[in-house]
């Protein structure tokens, strides 16, 4: 291989190291690629998905799915060429791009973590916060904070050279001059451990007001309780999109691990006990970061399944069986604590059949969809549809018991009438 200032440097590997290498970014890259894209797909044709948390969701399968496209083909060509063939330029530019796309995701995941603390911990600051203005102006920001660390080596503060197996490019994390060791030690910190150290703060925090809020509840009376579960189901939606993105956290973070101890282990100077594959490995699992996400969604995000298994004909298999059952006793007993609610307010009987129609429109509502925070308290104090949900083989007794009493009820202001 050609020789230019030291920027290419030969290494001595199997030509089958290379094709295996080179199949592994193939399967990365066309799964990153498509899977991503659904993910795009289905938020884009459902319009329930476009929520200002899911804007973050958006952001982080944008982010993988450019880095998936500019990232798989390049090292894929030069996997079969066994060596870089782009020049000096398509180094830098692949590993600006790879650099931008990769920090973009970790910060996000990082605003993630902020979010949905804030919701679940301060749910009166997040009536602010949750806004669509605001969320892209967050997103706005992690751009242009990822925008700042991928330039620096371009301006001067280390450089982009060829890596590992010299079939793809990243920062000069090897070469032991002050300007790569304090890059290498900035970018770790800035970019990996101090947002890993404030999302797993986040999630503890709101690991601990769940918990608090289910002891809560545990200890107050029977009158009480029903408010009180009211507001723990709203709890629990907004924890549902928290779990999802505590799965892609840890995915993300197990991913880039490796690469992240290399770079410090040739920081701390040892780099001469790295080999080329210990190098080019931790890279490959790295990249392999973009195409976990869809997955996750998939197995998790119940909404996103039936959205893509309705847009997309080949996906049919991914759609919920449906449950009649469940859904008919839902409706059935949240009708009843309607009127129960109306018996005790003594509104009118027109007033009664406005407040069962807003119930049975709020049954139709997706419950791991998030909700604006004010119009989500309003409909749970008119519908206990999600805990019906949950409860449906136990209530069918409760709610034949009901509907006696509560047919009598309305029966009453009828007769106060006639008389």
């Amino acid at each position: 291989m050609d020789v230019d200032h030291g920027f290419y440097r030969q290494v001595d590997v199997h030509d089958h190291a290379h094709y295996i290498v080179a199949f592994f970014v193939l399967v990365i890259g066309t799964v990153g690629v498509t899977g991503n894209a659904l993910v795009m797909y289905a938020f884009f044709c459902n319009k329930k998905l476009r929520t200002p948390p899911n804007f973050f969701i958006m952001n982080l399968a944008v982010s993988d799915f450019l880095m998936a496209i500019t990232q798989s083909p390049i090292f894929f060509v030069n996997s079969l060429y066994k060596g870089w063939i782009f020049g000096e330029t398509g180094c830098k530019i692949y590993a600006f791009c790879g650099a931008l796309f990769g920090i973009t995701s970790m910060i996000n995941l990082l605003a993630i973590s902020v979010d949905r603390y804030i919701v679940i911990t301060k749910p009166l600051q997040a009536i602010r916060w949750t806004s669509t203005r605001r969320t892209c102006l967050i997103i706005a920001l992690v751009w242009m904070y990822s925008l700042a660390w991928s330039l620096a080596p371009l301006l001067g503060w280390s450089s982009y050279i060829p890596e590992g197996l010299m079939t793809s490019c990243t920062w000069d994390y090897v070469t032991s001059t002050l300007a790569n060791k304090s890059y290498t030690l900035m970018l770790c910190c800035f970019v990996f451990f101090i947002p890993l150290g404030i999302i797993s703060y986040c999630y503890l925090c709101m690991f601990l007001a769940i918990r608090q809020a289910s002891r809560d509840v545990e200890k107050l009376g029977s009158q009480v309780r029903k408010s009180a579960l009211i507001q723990q189901q709203s709890i629990k939606t907004e924890w549902k999109l928290a779990k999802i993105a505590f799965v892609v956290i840890i995915v993300f973070v197990l991913s880039w691990s490796p690469y992240a101890c290399v770079t410090l282990i040739a920081w701390a100077g040892y780099g001469s006990v790295l080999n080329p594959y210990s190098k080019a490995v931790p890279a490959v699992i790295a990249k392999a970061s973009a195409i976990y996400n869809p997955f996750i969604y998939a197995i998790i995000h119940s909404k996103y399944r039936d959205t893509l298994a309705e847009k997309v004909p080949c996906l049919h298999f991914l759609a919920q069986p449906p449950r009649r059952d469940c859904i008919s006793v839902s409706h059935s007993e949240s009708s009843l604590r309607d009127s129960v609610l109306s018996r005790q307010s003594s509104v009118s009987k027109t007033k009664f059949h406005r407040v069962s129609s807003m119930s049975t429109t709020d049954t139709q509502v997706w419950s791991d969809v998030e909700l604006d925070p004010i119009d989500q308290s309003m409909r749970s104090s008119y519908s206990l549809t999600a805990l019906g949900d949950k409860e449906c083989p136990s209530v069918t007794k409760q709610t034949k018991e009901m509907r006696n009493q509560s047919q009598e009820q309305v029966r009453l202001p009828s007769q106060s009438k006639v008389h």
